[in-house]
């Protein structure tokens, strides 16, 4: 914030306002937009120049001013402030305390600023890194590497259970080999379906337009979504693997069944999660593309695996 704002008094004049202005404007930050306080400093309306300029000189400043002013506490966060910029389209916005004490001003152009930093940071953390505000040219090595790592070893660990599950199955692998030629596809395909919908999930959260309350729409939704994508990716899939590469009927169904229920359970998955640490106060941001698919992976292969057992009798 800024302390470099224009205040005015409620018994002034319109006259005695715009001299004030006059006077004390030329290293204010902005006099678009005044601020009435009383003696003790509190915070008691705002006042447009556009409405001083249009007022008759006469009138006092108490019978014009706005008293419905919308600020924010020094101690908000500055994410959130920038939504209350976006929802209000406001250039400025005044900053009390816990008293309602006027002690300065944020504007917009600070505002742009913020939504770059936090933009920034969350694409990093999608990412799977740990945020960082220094340029990538101007940062060392070896603080990029700390920065990747950390991440990158969760997940590395993690997907030990994926590999786990494989080894668990590997008789039904070795009875009916052709199967693992189409794990990475179940894989990549999960992975990439959860992680649209995570990212849309996500930005929604960040720009207000999904909240809390929603979540029961955003898994009907994806639900939906998921069923009409997993279908036409499933029936592709079928003709391209029976009819093209001649794979038998049983296994085409089963990783295409897997295929269609793969898919599903990624765009929930991915819709759902997001929503669920921001309910336990963590960044949404986290749940992104890394995370996402290595719980699809080792989801998908559990029912591929099954499926095979299933439908080819393993």
């Amino acid at each position: 914030m800024t302390i470099e704002y224009v205040d005015l008094k409620k018994e002034m004049t319109v006259k005695e306002a715009i001299q004030h202005i006059k006077r004390t404007g030329v290293d204010r930050e902005t006099i678009n937009t005044c601020y009435v306080i009383n003696n003790n400093r509190k915070l008691e309306g705002v006042i447009s120049i556009r409405k001083l300029i249009l007022s008759d000189e006469t009138e006092i400043i108490k019978d014009i001013l706005n008293d419905d002013v919308i600020s924010i506490k020094t101690t908000d966060d500055q994410e959130n402030i920038a939504q209350l910029f976006k929802k209000y389209d406001l250039t400025a916005m005044p900053v009390v305390d816990n008293e309602n004490r006027l002690v300065g001003i944020i504007t917009v152009d600070d505002i742009v600023d913020i939504i770059e930093q936090e933009n920034t940071e969350d694409l990093q953390k999608m990412a799977a890194m740990q945020p960082s505000e220094e340029e990538y040219l101007k940062t060392g090595v070896f603080k990029l590497a700390g920065h990747r790592i950390t991440w990158l070893l969760v997940l590395m660990i993690s997907a030990t259970f994926t590999g786990n599950i494989i080894k668990r199955f590997e008789d039904v692998l070795q009875s009916v080999v052709i199967l693992t030629a189409f794990i990475p596809m179940l894989m990549d395909t999960g992975g990439n379906a959860g992680s649209q919908s995570s990212t849309l999930i996500i930005r929604g959260l960040a720009l207000g337009e999904i909240e809390m309350k929603d979540v029961f729409k955003v898994i009907w939704k994806e639900l939906r979504v998921s069923i009409v994508v997993g279908l036409t990716l499933a029936v592709v899939n079928f003709l391209r693997i029976y009819y093209l590469e001649n794979v038998d009927v049983m296994v085409s169904l089963t990783v295409c069944l897997t295929l269609f229920m793969t898919v599903v359970l990624a765009k929930v998955v991915g819709g759902l999660l997001p929503i669920a640490a921001k309910s336990v106060k963590l960044d949404p941001a986290i749940m992104a593309s890394p995370l996402i698919t290595t719980i699809v992976d080792a989801f998908a292969l559990v029912i591929y695996f099954r499926m095979a057992t299933l439908f080819i009798g393993l």
